[in-house]
């Protein structure tokens, strides 16, 4: 039995890590990514493929979707080291943001931010 119930937590810890960082859900956008909690992911148009230009200050009102021990990239997700070397997550490459003006899962308050320099992020 002890054998059964280890086997069983080994299969679910797997399948844990293979998840993916983020998933989808409609806002006023449509189809939006969002990350655990739901808040809407953002991408920046300042940032290049695998690199954030969202340091010091702006990472403090755009929060980086940091990468968690053990996560490894899959499919469309990659992960970027950061300016501090720290992990984040980016999808098609692009880095992805949570903002600190959302309040609750589905608003899109940074959507447009800086001059449309911010976006929703869209699977």
């Amino acid at each position: 039995m002890k054998q059964i119930l280890m086997s069983a937590a080994l299969v679910l810890v797997a399948g844990m890590a293979a998840a993916d960082p983020a998933t989808v859900a409609q806002t006023a956008k449509g189809a939006t990514l969002v990350d655990a909690a739901g808040m809407t992911l953002y991408t920046f148009d300042k940032d290049s493929a695998g690199k954030s230009a969202c340091n010091g200050p702006c990472a403090g009102n755009w929060p980086p979707l940091m990468v968690e021990a053990g996560a490894a990239a899959m499919g469309e997700w990659s992960v970027i080291t950061r300016e501090d070397g720290s992990a984040q997550w980016a999808y098609k490459g692009k880095p992805l943001y949570t903002w600190v003006k959302d309040a609750k899962p589905g608003d899109i308050t940074g959507d447009g931010f800086l001059d449309g320099a911010w976006h929703v992020a869209q699977p």
